[in-house]
């Protein structure tokens, strides 16, 4: 059983940085990964998925230029670099993890979810 821990969040202000970390254990870490937000009131949203290898990427388009997920299979952790925060990219932001590709997890192949890290951009 893959367990999925995010960290990294916090409150920023607008127009900063943040580095999200989602570490995984208890499994083999050659799934494919990804990244998703929830704000409040409002359905959990794709951000970005990376395939196993991490050679292949994709994202949303609120996150195209600004947003980049990586991950590091020596250290089981995938990252999402956020520049440019908007109040908008406000909400608790998860790790997913399942299936091999981006396609797989951005169409609902996600098998393990973490428990989330807060992200507030306000000023």
């Amino acid at each position: 059983q893959v367990q999925l821990v995010e960290s990294g969040g916090g409150l920023v202000q607008p127009g900063d940085s943040l580095r999200l970390s989602c570490a995984a254990s208890g499994g083999t870490f050659n799934y494919a990964m990804g990244w998703f937000r929830q704000a409040p009131g409002k359905e959990r949203e794709f951000v970005a998925a990376i395939n196993w290898s991490g050679h292949s990427t994709y994202y949303t388009d609120s996150a195209k230029g600004r947003f980049t997920v990586s991950r590091d299979n020596a250290k089981n952790t995938m990252y999402l670099q956020m520049n440019s925060l908007k109040v908008e990219d406000t909400a608790v932001y998860l790790c997913a993890a399942g299936g091999s590709s981006t396609t797989d997890i951005v169409q609902g192949g996600t098998r393990f979810w973490g428990q989330g890290a807060r992200v507030t951009v306000s000023s």
